[in-house]
């Protein structure tokens, strides 16, 4: 499966279905944010381990400044991207992940 764009309503539909869910946040002009999609986001492992946990993709765009997101970023105790959380099926709050990751730390989120 593919990366499919953030919005609250499809973490809902996904989150319902009982499928864990990573979602990040993203701008084009965060150096940070970049760097974790080439070093560990962007990678075949992760992507082959969450095709095995059938994990849900969803991305946040917040490059043009999207109100929507800036609320949900807020909600979460930030001002700003990157943030990374991973919903697992069965628990209400998500798991807040470090602002700098390993494709370890993505790969360990699975199984």
């Amino acid at each position: 499966e593919g990366v499919e764009p953030f919005s609250e309503a499809r973490l809902a539909a996904l989150t319902g279905e009982g499928r864990p869910v990573f979602v990040y946040f993203t701008a084009d002009w965060c150096l940070t944010c970049k760097v974790n999609e080439k070093a560990a986001i962007e990678r075949d492992e992760v992507r082959r381990a969450f095709a095995g946990g059938k994990v849900a993709v969803l991305v946040g765009d917040w490059t043009d400044g999207d109100p929507a997101i800036g609320r949900f970023l807020e909600r979460h105790g930030r001002s700003g991207v990157p943030l990374y959380l991973f919903y697992r099926p069965g628990t209400a709050a998500p798991e807040v992940l470090p602002q700098v990751l390993t494709p370890e730390r993505l790969t360990g989120l699975v199984g």
